[in-house]
């Protein structure tokens, strides 16, 4: 395309807007809505899988050693599991970590054990893929000097099969919403062409070529794009600043922490912007063809 055409295709789409002002601004408002839906949607469903993953991280393996081994066997109990392929890192905690961790979480009452401790040293085994806690418990608690392997058996298998059914859910929620703006945004811009389906004729009539006559169209169609992504992009950036500040204030736990405000906004700014541009873009295109049929 030469730059002489491409400025010409430029002014018409500019002009278009300007002359359908009531239909650019329906077509921009259905942008607007629909992107604003996609937005809000997109900033929980990533948050909520990152909260997902932060808990899947946080699942470990207690391994009890049995209390009469000797340093030179843990030593080698250790290694043993470190060879583990799936096994990511192994952290030793003695017995009187373990009761000062109890003490603090239990209560002051289990001070009285402090003479005569009767916990054991802890392994504390984090695997590479949380999903693979079950296997590997059941794989340390079969080496020797091994009392028990812990990690909440059925609480932690349960954990992991409602993550994933709610990962599927919001995946195909945004599918399907994506799929639905789509929609939405193309019958839109194509009651706005519908509406100009005599300057399309009679442009055809004339010998003006079909990519000639559509170039304006999907221009146009990029424009309402954009304009109707300015006002989601404006309540994203601003609705998640306030309710980052409001969420990491109040959750102590730091294991479970929103995703942070940047560079996370300027990726679904980044993303609403590229959503807006390719459906106007698409649904001008689409919307044109059955016109240029005559």
């Amino acid at each position: 395309m030469k730059a002489r055409t491409f400025r010409r295709h430029l002014g018409e789409s500019f002009k278009s807007l300007r002359r359908n002002g009531w239909m650019t601004f329906a077509s921009a408002s259905a942008v607007t809505v629909t992107l604003l839906l996609v937005g809000v949607f997109f900033v929980i469903m990533l948050n909520m899988n990152k909260f997902a993953t932060d808990i899947e991280n946080d699942v470990e393996i207690r391994t009890h050693i049995d209390l009469s081994v000797s340093k030179e066997n843990q030593e080698a109990l250790k290694k043993k599991i470190e060879e583990i392929d799936q096994v990511e890192s192994v952290t030793f905690s003695s017995k009187e970590q373990e009761l000062d961790h109890l003490i603090k979480t239990m209560g002051k009452d289990w001070k009285l054990y402090e003479q005569e401790n009767p916990l054991h040293d802890v392994f504390i085994v984090k695997t590479k893929q949380p999903t693979d806690t079950p296997v590997i418990a059941k794989k340390i608690s079969s080496f020797d000097f091994v009392n028990s392997a812990v990690y909440g058996e059925k609480k932690v298998e349960k954990l992991f099969n409602t993550l994933k059914t709610s990962r599927n859910i919001g995946l195909v929620l945004i599918i399907g919403l994506l799929f639905t703006a789509m929609f939405l945004i193309s019958n839109t811009i194509k009651i706005t062409i519908f509406a100009r389906r005599r300057e399309i004729e009679i442009m055809k009539l004339v010998g003006a070529t079909n990519w000639f006559i559509r170039w304006p169209f999907v221009f146009e169609g990029i424009w309402l794009g954009l304009i109707g992504s300015i006002i989601p992009i404006a309540v994203v950036a601003a609705g998640y600043y306030y309710a980052y500040d409001f969420l990491a204030a109040r959750i102590p736990n730091q294991v479970i922490q929103p995703l942070s405000y940047s560079p996370f906004v300027y990726q679904v700014i980044g993303l609403l912007l590229l959503i807006g541009v390719i459906i106007g873009a698409w649904g001008s295109f689409i919307s044109v063809r059955r016109f240029l049929k005559i």
